[in-house]
């Protein structure tokens, strides 16, 4: 299994309203480093969603329900979409400031290449943000 994270403005796409749906396709991205990270992403592997700009902060976590596939908002072949589904909130959001600052995160994707909006965490970042969570 591998782990993930996913950036959305929550003014665009919230938690609450990906909760509220039960599913979504993540579509939207045009970096082709991001596509090729929805490309790798395997049905049942663990995504963190992060709220960007507003917030600033990873909120819950999603599982992939379905690998990539075209993307339904273009013509465009060269872009894809996964399936996501909510499975849980974490108990308290962890902020880009915690991440930022702690010494275990330091090469986290999230600090290293800010403006990417799909990328890959080792499990250890995952887990560690999950503790920070809790």
């Amino acid at each position: 299994m591998h782990h993930w994270l996913v950036k959305s403005e929550p003014v665009k796409y919230s938690w609450e309203k990906f909760n509220k749906e039960g599913r979504t396709f993540w579509d939207g991205v045009r970096n082709y480093q991001a596509r090729n990270n929805l490309k790798l992403m395997k049905e049942g592997d663990l995504v963190m969603w992060y709220h960007s700009n507003e917030g600033k902060e990873v909120v819950g976590i999603a599982r992939v329900v379905k690998e990539f596939y075209q993307d339904p908002t273009t013509d465009d072949t060269n872009w894809v979409v996964v399936d996501l589904e909510p499975v849980e909130p974490l108990k308290k959001p962890v902020t880009l400031e915690q991440i930022k600052a702690d010494e275990r995160l330091k090469d986290v994707g999230l600090i290293r290449q800010g403006r990417l909006s799909v990328m890959a965490l080792k499990r250890e970042e995952f887990d560690r943000i999950i503790e920070l969570g809790s």
